[in-house]
């Protein structure tokens, strides 16, 4: 009933796991450089404990995002099973 519908969101999300994670990845690395960067040109002690926290807040963020991503591609397959069970019905997608 819904394999039509089901089966291109689902190739769709396996076709752009692997792109997503080198979009922010590379998208974290220059963040966290410019942040460093403001780290480090900081005189103040208030700057540098602001820049600090932001620094380190971007990398928790970043490897968060990529902690996420990786369980997308991980429980995607689980989540197919589970649908395919409950629907009665088979969604294959095409990797």
């Amino acid at each position: 009933m819904f394999d039509g519908i089901a089966s291109p969101i689902v190739e769709l999300i396996y076709n752009i796991t692997a792109p997503l994670l080198a979009i922010v990845g590379a998208a974290g690395t220059i963040y966290c450089v410019i942040l460093g960067v403001k780290y480090a040109r900081a005189e103040e002690p208030q700057d540098k404990e602001k820049a600090k926290g932001a620094l380190k807040n971007a990398i928790i963020g970043f490897v968060l995002i990529f902690v996420l991503i990786f369980a997308l591609g991980r429980l995607m397959p689980i989540m197919i099973g589970w649908t395919n069970q409950q629907a009665g019905q088979t969604i294959i997608p095409t990797k």
